[in-house]
């Protein structure tokens, strides 16, 4: 992991197209702007999680409910 210190104003660049820029310091919370092309997804990392979880659950499957799934109507 790379640690860096940035004051207000201050940016860092990953890649050659994704700028984070420190917007303000408020007590223990940091603002932070991201600027990225349109294709990037950019998430928080709390939501990116639950997305995950959620994503698993939908696709949880009961093998007991399988003879029952080819009957036809």
């Amino acid at each position: 992991m790379l640690v860096l210190s940035r004051k207000i104003g201050q940016s860092i660049i990953i890649g050659n197209d994704i700028e984070i820029k420190i917007l303000k310091i408020d007590g223990g919370e940091i603002k932070i702007g991201i600027e990225a092309p349109k294709d990037i997804k950019v998430l928080r990392k709390e939501l990116y999680e639950e997305l995950l979880k959620e994503n698993k659950e939908a696709v949880k499957f009961d093998i007991k409910n399988l003879p029952g799934f080819f009957k036809k109507k």
